[in-house]
C-alpha cells in the first residue's frame, strides 16, 4: 500500500495479480492496474505522484502511468520473487528487494539496471531509501537489516537483534533512525549513524508484517498477523492506539496529513482510518 504525496489517492497491491487506485476522500476505486502474471507484493508511488512502480512474484517490476493506468515499462533481472520496491526522493531511480537474496538499483527513465547489492544470506523482504537518497536499508530473512551506500553499492553496516525474519523497515523523515518489523512479533528502533538498537516495541502476539512512520517522525504504525494495527509513540515506545480487523493485517501506510492511516487486510479489505487526538501538522 502506498499513498500519493498530495494525500489524495492510494494504490494497493494484491495477491489477485492487480493493483487498485483509491480516492482517499471517498474510498472509491478509481482504477485497476493489470499486467502482472503473479501476486503483486509491493508498490511505491513517485514523489510527483504521476507514476508508480510495482513488485511481483513474477520476478519483475512494472512502471505505471497513474493518470491513464497504462503500463510504461517492465524491469527484469531478478531471478526470484520481487518482494519490495522503493523510489528515490528525486524520482529518478528505484531499489527493489528479492527472494534471490539481492537488491537491485534501477534507472526509471530507461528501465536499465544500475547496480546489484549483495550481502544478505536469505531472502530480502523490504527496502527503504533515505530522505536524501544517499543510502538504503534492507530487511531480510537472515534476521538482519543492512545499510547500503547507493552511490557505490557498498554495505555500510549490519543491524542485528531480531530473532526471526525481518519483514519490513521504514526510515524516519530526518533520516536519523529506522523502525523494523519482524516475525519475532516485535518492532525495533535503530540509530542509523551507529547501527545501535534504541528500543524494542512489544505488544503484537503474531508476526509484524508492515511498519510506517508518520511525517513528523513522532509515531509509527504497525500491521500484524494478530489482526491488529498498533500506533506507537516513538519517544516512549508506548502503544497509544490500536485497531482490530477481521483477519491478519498485511500492510499499512500514513498519509501526509499525519492522521489518515490506510491498512490492508489479508481477506482483501482496505481500511481507511483516522487517528484522533493527534495534532495535525
Amino acid at each position: 500500500m502506498a499513498i500519493a504525496p498530495d494525500g489524495k489517492f492510494a494504490v494497493s497491491a494484491s495477491g489477485d495479480k492487480t493493483l487498485k487506485v483509491w480516492d482517499l476522500s471517498s474510498g472509491n476505486q478509481l482504477n485497476t492496474l493489470s499486467g502482472h502474471t503473479e501476486s503483486v507484493s509491493a508498490v511505491a508511488i513517485a514523489p510527483d505522484g504521476k507514476f508508480a512502480v510495482s513488485a511481483s512474484y513474477d520476478n519483475t517490476l512494472k512502471v505505471w502511468d497513474l493518470s491513464s493506468g497504462n503500463q510504461l515499462n517492465t524491469l527484469s533481472g531478478h531471478t526470484s520473487w520481487v518482494s519490495a520496491v522503493a523510489i528515490a526522493p528525486d524520482g529518478k531511480f528505484a531499489v527493489s528487494a528479492s527472494y534471490d537474496n539481492t537488491l537491485k538499483v534501477w534507472d526509471l527513465s530507461s528501465g536499465n539496471q544500475l547496480n546489484t547489492l549483495t550481502g544478505h544470506t536469505n531472502s530480502v523482504y523490504a527496502v527503504a531509501i533515505s530522505p536524501d537518497g544517499k543510502f538504503a536499508v534492507s530487511a531480510s530473512g537472515d534476521d538482519t537489516l543492512k545499510v547500503w551506500d547507493l552511490a557505490s553499492g557498498q554495505e555500510l553496516k549490519t543491524l542485528t537483534g531480531h530473532t526471526n525474519w525481518v519483514s519490513a523497515v521504514a526510515i524516519a523523515p530526518d533520516g536519523k533512525f529506522a523502525v523494523s518489523a519482524s516475525l519475532d512479533n516485535t518492532l525495533k528502533v535503530w540509530d542509523l549513524a551507529s547501527g545501535k538498537e534504541l528500543n524494542t516495541l512489544g505488544g503484537h502476539t503474531k508476526w509484524v508484517s508492515a511498519v510506517a512512520i508518520a511525517p513528523d517522525g513522532k509515531f509509527a504504525v504497525s500491521a500484524s498477523g494478530d489482526k491488529t494495527l498498533k500506533v506507537w509513540d516513538l519517544d516512549s515506545g508506548n502503544e497509544i492506539a490500536a485497531f482490530t480487523g477481521d483477519s491478519g493485517l498485511s500492510c499499512c501506510t500514513i498519509a501526509p496529513d499525519g492522521v489518515t492511516i490506510v491498512a490492508g487486510e489479508s481477506l482483501g479489505k482496505v481500511h481507511f482510518l483516522r487517528l484522533e487526538g493527534v495534532t495535525q501538522p
